[in-house]
This record gives structure tokens, sequence and C-alpha cells, in this order.
């Protein structure tokens, strides 16, 4: 058999040209920090000196710990009022002590002074929801269209200022008794509120203070040691070599000749480029024929990339409700899983290069793309996606678990992360009737497509089943026969299906000339040339394509209407024509005008249709006739060199011939005659 070898043509090396440059100019244009750590474990590298200023990061625990704080303490806001300052010390100095005036003074400057500090009334907290407090330490006042934070301590309550006023008029030595004065006079009840509490003011700026937390908490400046070489890293290192990590891809980045990042850049899409060529070149060479299905894998590659570094750029956690199991969905519904695999870890390749948590995001993904490459065929319907979708949380979960129990038990304090891995896998699922746009853009046939063309009620189906009785359930035999074989070697069985279903739909065109739909009597070759019966008897390949052509069946399943005879004769009026002396040389009639099979599922349904209609006209169905006519028969078509553009191993045609022969024995097993019942006396 004739390997097929790659057309080296722009059509191969275009894509992966426009692939290549799309990739060098998306890649990040900021250097990486190289260098790897965890917390508990030494730093392996030499001392790490910081060469510039970076704020320290607060980590996400810090960060919650004082929202919490900030959401129970409450910093009231007051607003300063000069009309009540104004109106009591009006009323002050109108006040008529009659032989005790001459205090008065001493009096209006303890005013003054407790006005010009402040006063409030000191029962606002009876306003507070339910567990929130005042902070005690300081207060918002807001005085000419400025507020600013005071110290609490820095004004009166009402209480605080009856008590200053009473020790101020007592150490003037008035030569009275203060207090009654103070009493009798009214004066305590002159000491009001001029800083007045707004509730609505304080719980906006409450729930701003709650809203932003400082995300730093200091600074190191350039030349501070950060770590030193074989020193333990706690978690204070550790968040200082996250500050200096993020600063440095921030803001410094790459600090050398851009030329040298440009460089490197292109050596990375080079060498992404290179081994997804060289994995669809091992995998399945022909992929590279098939203008149509290599775009659309290139395609797939380049939207795995623009998710992991776009996402990445916007926010990294985002990564964990990224649904890259998404793109094992798209490739597994219309390729095998030789390709798939290979496709899918490649597509996963720029997080592992990229992405701060690039190895655990790598890993989660991979192990859940394989259980979704697996269950995908068996959840692949309907409701049942969402199986798949809680399984492969419930892998993610798994993974990410086992990456936190390595970190420390303390990793698990980001629930955040968790929902993102849920809302993720169930994106898989809103993302997946995509398949069907890209089935029509791309012109492909996904399984969902194969699995609907083998549907009995299938129009077609049902006028060959109606017209063509025989060859519907000829085609029936035909395609358990190949679903058997195609699954011994592991072959596209849902497309063999298809295939066998398909492979004579031209005979409803003209039923009786092909014997399994003659009726009694009538034989409607009674009467022609062998030349003429072989014309018609081919014609069912052309009236099949037109018949495929006019129900839009995909190119794919319309092979297998011009491949199943290949450029085989019609061997029994071939050899009628020959005994009634015909000319070899002018029997260009007799022989098919198809293409001779190229993919191992073509070569399973001609020797299933073969094997089919031949095995019909056996009268010994024992194991060595029925092994001879399998082995006669691949022989032959291997001798008429149907097999040679085929890619089919010979390891592969032996598994597939060894089959059919169980198979064939199975169906044809001698059967116990029944006999008739004997009767007995008594019983009618």
């Amino acid at each position: 058999m004739k390997r097929i070898m790659i057309n080296h043509s722009y059509k191969v090396y275009l894509p992966l040209a426009i692939l290549f440059v799309i990739l060098v100019l998306m890649f990040p244009r900021m250097g990486k920090f190289n260098y790897d750590y965890k917390k508990g474990s030494p730093w392996m590298y030499e001392a790490l000196i910081a060469q510039f200023d970076f704020p320290i990061l607060k980590t996400d625990a810090q960060i919650q710990a004082e929202k919490g704080q900030l959401g129970s303490s409450v910093i009231p806001y007051f607003r300063y009022s000069d009309v009540v300052e104004h109106d009591q010390i009006s009323r002050m100095e109108n006040l008529d002590l009659k032989e005790l005036n001459r205090v008065k003074p001493d009096i209006l400057s303890a005013f003054n002074r407790l006005y010009g500090s402040g006063i409030i009334s000191g029962t606002d907290a009876e306003y507070l929801p339910e567990g929130k407090s005042f902070d005690s330490n300081v207060i918002f006042v807001q005085k000419d269209r400025r507020a600013k934070k005071l110290p609490a301590s820095e004004v009166y309550t009402v209480q605080e200022a009856r008590d200053f006023l009473l020790l101020f008029l007592t150490e003037a030595d008035l030569k009275c008794n203060v207090d009654s004065l103070c009493k009798n006079a009214g004066i305590y009840d002159l000491i009001q509120p001029n800083l007045l509490y707004d509730s609505q003011t304080t719980d906006l700026v409450h729930e701003e203070s709650v809203d932003y937390v400082s995300p730093t908490a200091g600074v190191v400046t350039a030349g501070q040691l950060i770590v030193s070489n074989g020193e333990i890293i706690t978690a204070e290192i550790e968040q200082l070599l996250d500050s200096y990590k993020a600063e440095y891809e921030n803001s410094l980045g790459y600090n050398g000749p851009r030329i040298w990042l440009w460089l490197g850049n292109i050596l990375l899409a080079l060498g992404l480029v290179t081994v997804l060529f060289f994995a669809l070149y091992y995998t399945n060479y022909r992929i590279f024929g098939q203008t149509n299905v290599y775009i659309y894998l290139l395609v797939i590659f380049f939207l795995a990339t623009v998710l992991a570094l776009v996402v990445e750029k916007v926010d990294p956690s985002l990564l964990y409700m990224t649904p890259f199991t998404l793109i094992a969905l798209y490739l597994v519904a219309f390729f095998k899983k030789r390709v798939v695999l290979p496709v899918y870890i490649l597509s996963l390749l720029p997080l592992l290069i990229f992405s701060h948590n690039g190895v655990e995001l790598f890993v989660m993904y991979l192990v859940a793309g394989v259980v979704t490459i697996y269950f995908a065929e068996i959840f692949n319907r309907g409701w049942k996606q969402f199986i798949t979708a809680i399984i492969v949380f419930f892998v993610l979960l798994i993974t990410y678990t086992g990456f936190r129990l390595i970190d420390g038990i303390s990793g698990f304090n980001d629930f955040r992360l968790i929902l993102y891995l849920f809302i993720g896998s169930f994106l898989s699922v809103a993302g997946y009737p995509l398949i069907y746009l890209f089935e029509r853009l791309f012109y492909l046939v996904s399984n969902n497509r194969l699995a609907e063309l083998t549907d009995p009620n299938n129009k077609l189906l049902r006028d060959l089943a109606h017209n063509a009785p025989g060859t519907f359930q000829h085609s029936l035999q035909v395609m358990n026969l190949a679903d058997a074989a195609a699954r011994s070697i592991d072959a596209d069985v849902l497309l063999v299906r298809a295939g066998a279903l398909y492979h004579d739909i031209g005979k409803i065109t003209n039923p009786q000339c092909f014997i399994e739909n003659e009726t009694l009597g009538a034989r409607y070759h009674d009467g022609l040339t062998p030349r003429e019966s072989a014309v018609e008897i081919i014609k069912h390949v052309s009236d099949g394509m037109a018949l495929a052509d006019k129900a839009k069946l995909p190119d794919i399943v319309k092979e297998f209407i011009y491949t199943h005879h290949g450029t085989t004769c019609t061997a029994y009026f071939y050899n009628r024509y020959l005994k009634e002396g015909g000319d070899p040389a002018d029997a260009e009639d007799f022989f098919y005008k198809g293409k001779k099979p190229t993919t191992k599922e073509q070569i399973i349904v001609m020797l299933s249709d073969t094997l089919e209609a031949a095995s019909r006209t056996l009268k010994d169905h024992s194991a060595k006739t029925i092994s001879d006519l399998v082995e006669n028969i691949v022989s032959s078509k291997m001798n008429e060199g149907q097999f040679e553009d085929a890619d089919i191993s010979l390891k592969e045609l032996n598994i597939v011939k060894n089959v059919l022969k169980s198979y064939l024995q199975q169906v044809y097993h001698v059967r116990i005659a029944y006999p008739k019942r004997i009767q007995t006396a008594g019983r009618q």
C-alpha cells in the first residue's frame, strides 16, 4: 500500500506562516519574572536585591480582614453649624447675670474655645445599624465645604463641654459658686452641639471606605535585600516576592535591548507552530490535504492562545473561569482521539508559558480535558451535557485541591476561585452550540451530524426502504458488519455507519435492476446483453452521487458512494461477456469509474459490502468456508490494486479480516430444526 506524502504547497505552509506572525504579534512585550518559589521551601537562587522601589502588596486575606474590620466600625461624619455657635454666643452675651455680669467675659471666652473646637451631642450612636459601632478615635468634620479627619479627642460632647466650662470658671477664681451660677442662670443650657451628625453622609463614606481598601502595606526601597540564598521562604518573604514579581512584570519587565525580546517571542512562536505541524503530521498527515479541516485546527489553536493571553492580561484569576475544556469539545466533535489529544495539549501550552500559575492551570485543564474527551461520547446530547459539566467541575476541583494541599491548608481561603471553576465548567455547555456554526463555516461534518444521518427516519433512507427494500436490508447488514470492523481498529465508527447506509443509495433510481430487489417472476436482465447489464449495474454509482448532491449529503459521506466499488469490474457480467467471445481489450464498460478507497473507513465499507452480498450465495456456512470467502475477497481486492492508496496497515487489515469472519460465522451459525409438536392422547 502506497504512502501518501504531504502536498508541499502554499495551502500547507501559508496558514502556518500566518499563524506564526499572529502569535509573534500577540505574545507579551514584557519580560517574565524567571524565579520559581514556594512558601516553606528554600530560595535556590543567589541573594535577590530589589532593583527598584516597589510597594508591598497586601494578600487577599489581609485585605479581607481589613474590610471586615472597616465593615464593623463606622467613622461618624459631622457638619459644622456656625448658626448654632452664633445663636448660643449671642444669647450668652445678652444674658443678664446682674451683680455677676463681671464674669461674663470669662464665660464668653470659654464658649469661644468650646465652639471653636466643636461640640457633638454624644448620643448619635443609637442611629447606627445593629452590630455596628462608632470608631471612637476619629471623626469627619465638614466646615466651609471641606471635610477633615480629626481625632475624636479634639472635640467635646455636651457633657464634656459643661465639665470644661465648670473647670475653666473655677480656675478663674470668680469668687462665687460657679456650678450654681451656671445652673440657675441657664448657662449650661446654652451649650448645644455645633457639630451636627450627618447619618446619610456617614453611611456613604462608610460604604466607600469598605469597598476601597489600600492594596499596599508599605514600600521596599531599591537596594534592599529581599531574600538570601538558602533562606526558607516564609509567608512574609513570599509576600515580598509576589509584590516584587508583580511590579517587575507590570512596570519594569524586560529592560534589555528590545530586539532580544522580539527574538525570544519569534523563537517561542516558531516552536509552537513547528510542534503543531509535526503533531498533525504524525497523527494524520491526510489533514494537510483537507484545507478546510486544516484551517479549522489552526483556528482552534489560535482561539485557545487568544483566550490564555487576553484573560491573563485582564485578570489572571479569571483563567480559572475560562472554559478551556470547550476546546476539547470543539476538537472531539470532528476528529478522532489520536488527533484531538495532541492538539488539545498544544493549545494549553500558552498557559504554561505565559500565565502566573501556568503549571497549575496547565495540569488542571489537561486532566479535565482528557476526562471531557472520554465522557463527551457518552453524554453528548441534550441535558446529558450537564452531566459532563458536573464531572469536569469535580475533576478540576480535585486537581485544584491537590495544589492547595501542597501549598498548605491556608490555600483554601479563596473560595472565589472554586466558584470560578464551577462557572467555567458550565460555560462549556453554553459554548457547545458553536460547533454547529463551525460546521457551517468550515464545511465540516460533526459526530452529531453523522448520528442524524444514520437515523432510519431520514428521508433518503425512508425512500430507500420503500423503493428498494432489499437494498435497504443489505445496507443495514453492511452497516453492522462495518461497525464491528471499525471498532476493532479504532476507525471512525459513526462515519463508517453513515457510509454503509448510503453507499448503495443510487439503487433507488432503478431498484429492479438489482437481484436483492427482484420480485417473483420478474428478471430485469433477461434479454439484455452482458454489456448492457453491466452499464445498468454500474450506473447506480453516478445515480447515487446525483441523489446525494440533491439531498446535500456531506462530501465525506458521498465518498463512500464513489469508492465502495473502486475501479473493480462487474465480475458476473464480465465473465459472461468473455464466455460469449467478447474482446478483453474492449471491456471498459464492465469496470466502475469510481475512485480507489483512500481511508480505512472506505476500505471497511468496500469489504463489508462485497462480503455481505457474497455470503448470501454460500450453501455451506462452515467456519472454513466463511474464512476462505473472506480471504479470497480481500486477496482479490488487493491484487486489483484497490488498497494501494488507502491508509490502512497490514496489521489493521488482518484484524478487520478476523472480525469479519467472526461476525459472519455468528450470523450464519447452525440452528436447531424446530420439530412438529407430538400430539398426546386426551389433548387436542
